[in-house]
């Protein structure tokens, strides 16, 4: 029987770039509701795991379903139009456009405009210096700000999964710490949340439960509080 309350599975999930194996028999599951890390040193295997989710990259073995449907096969449109949102490592913002037209794109397949108008007005609520700045020119924006915007323009699309590939890189403390109370409120406005995020005991001060690869494979796998209190995990996979 399917439990109906896993959003996201993935089961045996083998990936390639090129002749290089980059995924090995990679099985996870997200429960609707929760955020979940992945988490590892660099080169794990972690960003792959995101963009094969998301088509990206394709899967060459295996099976991801979201929300009770293979996607395994779909393109990365599609899977957008289903509700699943990547926002990648390197925010990815649109240069030379203003943050409006920014979150306008996050949009562009919505015809109508008064829900339009209401998903931003809620973006500039959750964010509101991208509403002072709204029609500044995105490349003027510190590096925390264009993270801002590049998860605004995600929730343009109103998520069922969110994808996020490290969020706080790059980032002064007290911006990770915005950062991090901002994925918590969108979490509990029901979001769900799939988090790669090299900060591991951040990381595991916000999921449920949180998995480690190493070399493409999980090798570890609980509760974050288990995963947060053992130290040996700490040291050995998770670069503390």
């Amino acid at each position: 029987m399917t439990n109906s309350n896993i959003i996201l599975e993935l089961q045996n999930v083998e990936t390639y770039y090129g002749k290089i194996h980059a995924l090995r028999n990679i099985s996870c599951t997200v429960n609707k509701g929760e955020i979940v890390t992945l988490l590892g040193a660099n080169g794990a295997g972690k960003s792959t795991t995101l963009r094969t989710i998301s088509a990206l990259n394709r899967a060459t073995a295996g099976k991801i379903t979201f929300m009770g449907e293979d996607i395994t096969s779909k393109q990365p449109h599609e899977i957008v139009n289903m509700g699943l949102i990547h926002v990648p490592e390197g925010r990815r913002i649109f240069k030379g456009m203003t943050i409006e037209e920014n979150l306008e794109l996050g949009s562009f397949t919505l015809r109508d405009d008064v829900e339009r108008k209401r998903r931003m007005d809620h973006v500039f609520e959750i964010f509101p210096v991208l509403h002072e700045r709204r029609s500044r020119d995105s490349a003027m924006l510190s590096g925390g700000e264009q993270q801002m915007l590049a998860m605004g323009r995600a929730m343009m699309t109103k998520p069922e999964l969110l994808l996020l590939d490290e969020p706080s890189m790059g980032l002064a403390p007290f911006l990770v710490k915005e950062i991090m109370r901002i994925i918590v409120r969108l979490n509990k406005e029901g979001v769900t949340i799939l988090l790669v995020e090299q900060n591991a005991r951040v990381a595991l001060q916000l999921a449920s439960h949180g998995y480690v690869l190493e070399t493409g494979k999980i090798v570890i796998k609980g509760d974050a509080e288990t995963l947060r209190q053992d130290e040996s995990i700490v040291k050995a996979y998770l670069g503390e």
